[in-house]
């Protein structure tokens, strides 16, 4: 694989929360991470595939950020953002308790890509839709992002609340489908489905405006807003929101087949029109 491939990573030297990587597969991929003896990564519940023996495994309150000084409050408070945003009120870290290297692996649980990112290069921020996060290197904080606008919170699809992960390591976040990924030139705009924007820098201001018109609105099927993102700074675009996928097969399992009506006020009135209820 190509040295400067973004699905692939060497460490650097004296650099401490470096570590290597290796993204495999297509549309179903999985992370596998090298671990230097005592170096750890973190992960989501459940997000596990498989590891060598000398690595350890245990399970922490909260983010595993490593903030031991914070006390039961400080965990407890992490554990609390976590709660909020969707997530289980624990993490598991991975430290390598041997010699030599030491190979995890973890897998997104929906079909889509594997995105990693060094917040330092971002300046140390990246804020993105529940459930994104897959796993990092340990030291990396797990918190919340709430919209400022009104508007924005109710109706930007998933609510008030993102997740928000700070830091200078390597985070990995889960997208749906396959992704694309857009810089913003100041001033510059971009109209987004609510659903596709996957991940954006704080720098982007995060705003909506209304699809068109009536007509648009009732039978157009693309809801009532998309997203608006205001440069400058890094947007990151799914092409297939879990939520989406998730609808389809609801469809398809109550005997609907597609469904031309999602995201559109007519939609129930669209599967009677069709037959598929």
């Amino acid at each position: 694989m190509a040295p400067n491939s973004p699905w692939h990573h060497a460490r650097s030297a004296g650099v401490a929360d470096d570590i290597d990587f290796e993204i495999k597969g297509q549309e179903l991929q999985f992370v596998e991470i090298e671990l230097d003896p005592g170096e750890s990564a973190v992960a989501e519940a459940g997000a596990f595939v498989w590891k060598d023996a000398t690595i350890e495994m245990t399970t922490v309150f909260g983010d595993g950020s490593g903030g031991q000084d914070g006390g039961f409050m400080g965990k407890l408070l992490g554990a609390g953002k976590r709660l909020v945003t969707g997530e289980s009120l624990f993490t598991t870290v991975f430290t390598h308790r041997g010699s030599g290297k030491a190979r995890v692996a973890f897998a997104s649980p929906t079909p889509g890509s594997i995105l990693p990112i060094k917040l330092s290069d971002i300046g140390g921020t990246l804020i993105c839709q529940k459930d994104s996060f897959l796993a990092a290197a340990r030291g990396v904080s797990i918190g919340i992002a709430f919209q400022r606008k009104v508007m924005t919170g109710l109706f930007g699809g998933e609510g008030f609340i993102m997740q928000k992960l700070d830091g200078d390591g390597w985070v990995f976040v889960q997208m749906g489908g396959t992704l694309v990924e857009r810089t913003l030139a100041p001033g510059e705009q971009l109209h987004v489905d609510t659903g596709c924007l996957a991940a954006y820098t704080p720098s982007v201001d995060f705003d909506l405006v209304t699809a068109g018109g009536v007509k648009s609105v009732l039978f157009g099927g693309e809801g009532l807003f998309f997203a608006r993102l205001t440069g400058p700074g890094k947007v990151w675009i799914q092409s297939l929101p879990f939520a989406r996928l998730a609808g389809r097969m609801a469809a398809a399992a109550r005997g609907g087949g597609q469904n031309r009506g999602e995201g559109s006020v007519l939609g129930a009135l669209g599967d009677f029109i069709d037959g598929n209820n």
